[in-house]
């Protein structure tokens, strides 16, 4: 959808944004009730939008890559969501390190951050826009309004299916929340904007709110991989409510782990099919080189058309340094930041040198082992993701600096390890079926099929660090495993060499201090 519409400029889209947003931001709520009515002249204004609605994970404002930013206070490039969710994901863990002192970057790995960390209080500030603009997608879109406007049958049909995706973007969002700090500020298209400072909603209310959220427009949306590309459709539900369930301990106290199997299952039968090369999954081409068949939903880049510091140019540019040609990697210039730790590198049989074809490190010039965390040399670099085709062709931007490459938010081996790991919990199913998954996906990248002995929990862990590291699964992943604070250690975690364990608080993320000074209905979560 981004790749063949132009961001959109709401006039009023910052209506909704009502939230306690810090004031050093400079986020302020402005009046739609003139602007409204004009804007939805054109009924095609809808899936403008919808269109912008989309374009919030890939790009941070209205200028393409800076000048016009959504939220001020952090450099723009900084502030794109899927920027600074992948950093909540995986800078935390032991699949990444960053070697730049920009803030307080460096208190993510370490995890030593506080309530004061701009770069978690951008992420919380980045989800509650988001939240505000699908709201105020969802308040102009009523079967009401829609006939007030005039809006011819097969119109209103139109927009129903795009309030349906706005529902599922909120429900996204909200997981991100839920999953990150827990409890939040809550608004809905029910509240009256700038009404009242928003109540703050409580971890399992929140989880009762997306589940039902993605249960009531399940068949409201357009069926499993019909939709246009790089837009939700029924499969995208299933995969949401299937890892909303898998982690419904966590999130709850509750198990839900035979529901978190039949949606994985769901998703396995929607007529998705695994690529036939792994390496197509992370191309320039990934939009149709054949790996489409197994995206089920991604956040959608295009050189010309989605240009931003953040997202793919991020996740691409920052992990070439070295002796790491850009070129190689379709990019200008590599910016010598990310790489990985021994931890992950440890998970591949003979490491770097595996014949597991998902084991992409660059080694010339690197050491395993960090010494400093600030020397692009320590640690193995990554080469997963690239901004060529499978010609060997760069993306779209001459000058290497924009890739064209999407990022594979859900994608179908995630919904195959689900099942396994559901199913190892008690949620059904077979062994044989998650046997035959899991093997599915080894076979693709040429590693040693696994037998019934050796299924375990333990060994979905690390599966899924082989099969999707990097792709912003792993904090969530060790939450659920009780590893991510206490129990787990990898190189520099407590910003130690060695390794520490962390205190267990810090499974959730801090409520921003400066929005508790905003809104007094927020309590800090605790151990903050």
């Amino acid at each position: 959808m981004l790749k063949t519409l132009k961001p959109f400029l709401i006039l009023f889209m910052s209506a909704g944004f009502f939230w306690s947003c810090e004031d050093d931001l400079d986020l302020q709520p402005e009046d739609n009730r003139l602007t409204a009515e004009t804007t939805f002249e054109d009924p095609e204004s809808y899936k403008q939008f919808l269109a912008k609605l989309y374009a919030g994970l890939a790009i941070s404002g209205q200028e393409g890559p800076a000048g016009d930013p959504d939220l001020e206070g952090l450099d723009e490039g900084f502030s794109q969501y899927l920027r600074l969710y992948w950093s909540m994901q995986e800078l935390t863990t032991d699949e990444a390190v960053i070697g730049w002192n920009d803030g307080t970057i460096q208190d993510l790995h370490a995890q030593n951050w506080t309530a004061g960390n701009e770069f978690i209080r951008t992420m919380y500030s980045r989800i509650m826009y988001q939240v505000a603009l699908t709201n105020e997608f969802i308040r102009q879109s009523t079967p009401e309004l829609l006939e007030s406007r005039g809006l011819a049958s097969e119109e209103r049909e139109n927009v129903a299916r795009y309030r349906a995706e706005a529902r599922f973007l909120r429900a996204l969002h909200y997981y991100h929340a839920l999953d990150l700090f827990g409890n939040v500020p809550f608004v809905t298209e029910e509240d009256a904007i700038g009404a009242s400072l928003p109540q703050q909603i409580q971890r399992p209310e929140l989880y009762d709110f997306v589940e039902s959220e993605l249960l009531a427009i399940e068949n409201d949306i357009v069926a499993a991989n019909s939709n246009e590309y790089g837009r939700a459709d029924q499969a995208a539900v299933w995969m949401l409510l299937s890892k909303l369930y898998l982690n419904a301990e966590v999130y709850t106290g509750e198990a839900h782990y035979t529901e978190a199997l039949d949606y994985s299952e769901r998703v396995i039968n929607a007529n998705y099919s695994l690529a036939d090369d792994y390496q197509k999954l992370f191309l320039a081409d990934n939009d149709s080189n054949g790996a489409q068949s197994e995206v089920i939903f991604p956040i959608t880049f295009d050189g010309q058309q989605t240009q931003s510091y953040g997202g793919m140019a991020f996740i691409i540019h920052a992990a070439v340094g070295g002796d790491m040609d850009p070129a190689d990697f379709g990019v200008s210039s590599g910016w010598a930041g990310l790489r990985t730790t021994a931890a992950l590198v440890d998970k591949f049989p003979n490491g770097a040198e595996s014949q597991d074809e998902r084991a992409l490190f660059f080694t010339e010039g690197q050491t395993k082992e960090i010494d400093e965390i600030s020397s692009f040399n320590d640690g193995f670099a990554i080469t997963k993701f690239k901004n060529v085709t499978v010609d060997g062709e760069w993306g779209s931007d001459d000058t290497g600096e924009f890739p064209d490459t999407d990022f594979p938010l859900f994608r179908l081996a995630d919904a195959y390890l689900m099942y396994a790991e559901a199913h190892l919990r008690g949620g059904g199913g077979s062994e044989s079926a998650a046997l035959g998954y899991i093997n599915e996906l080894r076979e693709r990248v040429d590693a040693d099929q696994i037998g019934g002995s050796d299924l375990n929990l333990d060994f979905i862990l690390d599966e899924r660090a082989r099969e999707l590291y990097w792709e912003a699964h792993r904090r969530t992943d060790l939450i659920r495993f009780n590893q991510f604070t206490e129990n787990g250690i990898w190189p520099w975690k407590g910003d130690v060499p060695q390794g520490a364990t962390t205190q267990s608080y810090r499974d959730l993320m801090p409520i921003p201090a400066s929005d508790l000074g905003v809104n007094t209905n927020l309590e800090q979560n605790p151990g903050y």
